[in-house]
């Protein structure tokens, strides 16, 4: 009695000590995740739970993002889940995606699963048109979407069509211009071909180099209002604040670096910004909720410290990150090159064997046409012979007749005619006689004549015979080719070893695969920079090819900025900022509570 007591005293007790637990959904660019969290949980102990299971390291970049009454809002580390404003029927929903923004993604973004969900939120951003992209630029970035998603081009495989139900042009691009969808895949195919040789990352990571230097790319933009009522657009970003009217998008009006930037502030819907010089006058400006100035504050200091650290040495983490990634780097470099060598030996060894293939192919229809002759030889020497036999029988047969008549002549001139007539008529029936013996030696002669070209025609069929025998006799005599064991190439001296054991790989890496590895790295930047003009080029042709066919009056806004910049030699996003800083930060300021 006292142990059933005991016993649903302690079940009791650990029904009490479970916690209560509530069910949360992460929606990444790619995949839907679910987790069971704890009441207590904070913001921060469910975000390090969804960076944990996507293996991502390079968390200062991400966030987990909610929508309240149409304004985005991102999920605070020191705050519990519950307390946000967020739907309490489960299960709670959240977006993980990139919150902040490098300036140069290829130095930043260091582990490709980063790349990667950046890849898919920049490119998702430019096809949902957040991020204007011309349309000359939007085909080449498709091409490398192509490139990450199929690998190398292949004619055989990718055949006309397999490109029909991608998403890889922005709907206003598609709108533009008098192009069928099959028009746009052949210049998209012509770009992707070109890619050859670039893995998944690689494809990506070029993809984002080009995406970077696009007007919008990173910048979240906020209505306001200066002192003087004037309705403004704010920019915030990776660089700092960036002012424009609210019809253009692409150019602001004026900047401000975060380096300018002392201390931000807002005070209900008015926003402080304090300048480094402390002998200039704060600026300010309104903006519409004060929900809207908690995000811009969030924007502003999350983008402000990692412009200030990226400024700074690498942090230990950071450094071991990029090691590894360099490692890695040349580990999978190494192993394309490998696996490169094994390919062209492989293509190498079936040409072979296409080639004896072939060539015995081409001995066995030569065997065949052989024994062909042979047999039309054998034929026509069997009936030469028979006709030569039964033209002989003939010939024969009319020297016979010849010496018959020719008795028969005798006998007549022997026989003694006793009227005129009768001589007469015997003389005639001589005449005759002697005309047919004449025609019979004639025809003797000729079919004599006739049996000797048989008989010659004979040995030239026997002669041939033997030719085509002896032509088979050399084909069957031909030495056969052995099967081919392509001998795999010795690896060169300064490329690592891999030694395959069961199921276990190991790995070894020389002083001198780094050292090489960063000559490597300069001359791809020696590269880059030719290939940039390259690419400028084969932009501009693209565009000037695909002029003739657009739509002027589907031009939208952005279109017709973007076109005007272009015409008047518009400058990279980042020149355009650094030509708007030139001028003092005073000067600036005051530019902006006259707008």
């Amino acid at each position: 009695m006292a142990g059933a007591i005991a016993s649903r005293m302690s079940f009791s007790s650990l029904k009490r000590k479970q916690p209560k637990t509530f069910t949360v959904r992460i929606v990444t660019m790619d995949a839907e995740m679910e987790f069971n969290c704890e009441m207590k949980w904070k913001g921060k102990d469910l975000f390090d739970l969804v960076c944990r299971t996507l293996g991502l390291r390079e968390t200062w970049f991400f966030g987990l993002q909610y929508t309240i009454k149409d304004t985005v809002a991102w999920l605070k580390m020191d705050k519990k889940v519950l307390d946000h404003d967020v739907s309490k029927e489960e299960p709670v929903t959240f977006h993980f995606l990139a919150k902040f923004y490098p300036e140069n993604a290829e130095e930043e973004l260091v582990q490709e699963i980063t790349q990667h969900l950046f890849f898919l939120q920049v490119k998702k951003q430019i096809l949902d048109e957040k991020i204007y992209c011309p349309p000359e630029a939007s085909v080449l970035l498709a091409s490398y979407a192509v490139q990450a998603k199929y690998g190398d081009y292949d004619p055989s495989v990718h055949k006309r069509g397999f490109l029909a139900q991608e998403e890889l042009l922005p709907k206003r691009v598609i709108n533009l211009y008098q192009m069928t969808p099959e028009m746009w895949e052949e210049r998209i195919t012509a770009w992707y071909a070109e890619h050859r040789g670039r893995a998944r990352d690689e494809a990506e990571m070029e993809y984002l180099k080009i995406a970077q230097d696009l007007e919008m790319y990173g910048v979240n933009y906020f209505a306001i209002r200066n002192k003087k009522g004037t309705e403004l657009l704010l920019g915030v970003d990776a660089l700092g604040l960036h002012i424009y009217d609210p019809e253009n998008r692409l150019t602001p009006k004026i900047s401000f670096p975060w380096n300018e930037i002392r201390n931000i502030s807002y005070s209900d819907k008015e926003f402080t910004i304090k300048p480094l010089d402390k002998k200039i006058d704060v600026f300010k400006f309104n903006s519409s909720k004060l929900r809207v100035n908690k995000l811009i504050l969030q924007l502003c200091i999350g983008n402000h410290d990692l412009f200030m650290r990226r400024r700074k040495a690498d942090s230990l983490e950071v450094q071991q990150m990029k090691a590894q990634a360099r490692e890695e780097k040349a580990r999978k470099q190494m192993e394309r090159q490998r696996l490169a060598r094994e390919k062209q030996m492989r293509e190498e060894a079936e040409r072979t064997r296409d080639e004896l293939e072939r060539r015995l192919l081409q001995m066995k229809e030569e065997a065949t046409m052989a024994n062909e002759a042979l047999m039309r030889s054998e034929e026509t020497a069997d009936l030469l012979a028979e006709k030569a036999q039964i033209t002989e029988e003939e010939a024969k047969l009319l020297a016979q007749k010849a010496a018959e008549a020719e008795q028969e002549m005798q006998r007549i001139k022997a026989t003694a005619i006793r009227t005129e007539e009768e001589k007469r008529l015997m003389e005639q029936k001589v005449l005759e006689a002697e005309v047919l013996a004449l025609k019979m030696a004639e025809e003797s002669e000729r079919r004599a004549k006739e049996a000797d070209q048989l008989k010659q025609d004979l040995q030239e069929a026997r002669e041939a015979e033997r030719r085509a025998k002896q032509k088979l006799l050399e084909i069957a005599t031909k030495p056969t080719y052995p099967p081919m064991n392509p001998i795999p190439a010795p690896l060169p001296p300064d490329i690592p070893s891999f030694n395959l054991i069961g199921d276990s790989l190991s790995f070894d890496f020389k002083d001198t695969d780094m050292k090489r590895l960063s000559m490597e790295i300069e001359k791809e930047k020696v590269e880059y920079m030719e290939k940039s003009k390259h690419l400028q080029e084969q932009l501009n042709e693209l565009k000037t090819e695909i002029e003739a066919l657009k739509l002027k009056e589907r031009e939208t806004a952005l279109d017709i900025l973007h076109n005007e910049n272009s015409d008047r030699g518009g400058s990279s996003k980042h020149n355009t900022i650094k030509k708007l800083t030139l001028q003092s930060t005073k000067s600036r300021v005051a530019f902006f509570e006259e707008l």
